[in-house]
């Protein structure tokens, strides 16, 4: 028999916890729950794009097509880091791709 215990996952637990936090968005005060790396992310990504935190929310707000705004944020960090990355690759394989001659 497996004991709960045995079954945790070793490392800093905080690292996965919510983190509850009050925003004002579209001048009303409402509360947003995410994981502190979606915190994390949330804040550079706005850093990067020369917004504060609360006007980078307040464009999340307004484009989710969720009821739940921290869903959308999570949704909205997602889709940033994921454009980034294919972003990268293809420019990537651009760099990477050999160049042909052709041999007379």
């Amino acid at each position: 028999m497996i004991n709960q215990r045995d079954m945790r996952i070793p490392g800093p637990v905080k690292t996965f916890a919510v983190i509850k936090r009050s925003v004002v968005v579209g001048g009303h005060k409402t509360s947003v729950s995410l994981e502190d790396a979606f915190w994390s992310s949330l804040r550079d990504i706005a850093a990067r794009r020369g917004m504060s935190l609360s006007t980078q929310i307040a464009a999340i707000d307004r484009q989710r097509r969720t009821n739940n705004l921290s869903s959308a944020i999570r949704l909205y960090v997602l889709d940033y880091f994921r454009e980034r990355a294919i972003g990268t690759m293809f420019i990537g394989e651009r760099a990477a791709a050999p160049k042909f001659t052709s041999a007379h």
